[in-house]
């Protein structure tokens, strides 16, 4: 199906340059199983991402394959951390949605989409980071999710490209799948709406980022620290399209080195601290199927 071990952080390094940059801090056994996760979790990413054929057919005989197979390499990785498999197929799940034109309703539906591509990650990485606690799941979600919009928020333009709009409809009612124009050409009156939609967003994974923090006590203290950068890190993305403000940017926002590195030593400052801080879990979403698996 995929060769596991094989440049798993090679890949880690050219494709998810903020979480190759975390994983300095990880212990070396945690950074290449974690390389080993991104690797996979890409595969199919990019089967559902970058073919021009509809690729669901494949990605349901993954989720067969899955099911039954329990000696192809996805599932001999998946049993030996400890992953149940029904977590990875609610991922392929995801990804099956991704096979047709996308324009997502509410905020429900937003929230249901990313707990499928990313929810999943953060839960299956919780497991290979070796975290017991099951109160801890809805926060490795919950992190994963505010991952999720941030992407959704830095790659409005992109995904109009592959007629996908994950902006609520009820938040951008004027943009349908039938003029996408509205998304790749300049506006400035849509524009002002389309920023103040991904400006949503981003307030929206605050709240989910919050709820990932507030589940960092259950994470064994060797890896509490890289996950921590791992999470500002990504989420500075999104701190850094709030500052264009009512901008909307047709092209990707990226942290450079010296911003990687500011974060990065501001977090573990904050680390420092991070016990007097007292992160709360809110309720903020539906309990999900798999949550506790």
């Amino acid at each position: 199906m995929i060769e596991l071990e094989t440049n798993s952080l090679a890949d880690l390094k050219k494709e998810g340059k903020s979480f190759y940059w975390a994983s300095f801090f990880l212990p070396r056994n945690l950074k290449i199983k974690a390389g080993i996760l991104y690797s996979i979790c890409r595969h199919f990413d990019d089967v559902a991402d970058k073919h021009r054929k509809d690729q669901t057919s494949y990605l349901k005989n993954t989720i067969e394959e899955i099911k039954k197979n329990k000696n192809n390499k996805v599932s001999i990785f998946l049993q030996k951390n400890k992953i149940n498999h029904y977590i990875f197929i609610d991922l392929i799940e995801g990804l099956i949605l991704d096979q047709k034109k996308v324009k997502i309703k509410n905020k429900d539906e937003l929230i249901q989409y990313s707990y499928h591509v990313a929810g999943t990650v953060g839960l299956m990485m919780s497991k290979i980071i070796g975290v017991k606690d099951r109160k801890a799941a809805r926060s490795a979600i919950d992190l994963g999710i505010g991952m999720q919009l941030t992407n959704i928020a830095r790659d409005v333009y992109e995904d109009s490209k592959m007629e996908r709009i994950y902006l609520p409809a009820d938040w951008l009612p004027e943009i349908s799948l039938n003029n996408l124009t509205d998304l790749s050409e300049s506006n400035a009156h849509k524009d002002e709406k389309i920023s103040n939609a991904i400006l949503r967003v981003i307030s929206l994974s605050e709240k989910f980022y919050k709820n990932g923090f507030a589940g960092l006590k259950y994470i064994p203290i060797s890896t509490r620290l890289g996950i921590f950068i791992a999470a500002n890190v990504y989420r500075g993305i999104g701190i850094k399209i709030k500052y264009n403000k009512k901008k909307y940017l047709r092209e990707r926002v990226y942290l450079n080195l010296f911003e990687k590195s500011f974060i990065t030593i501001k977090s573990i400052l904050i680390f420092i601290f991070f016990p007097l801080m007292n992160f709360q879990y809110q309720k903020i979403r539906d309990s999900l199927p798999n949550e506790n698996l």
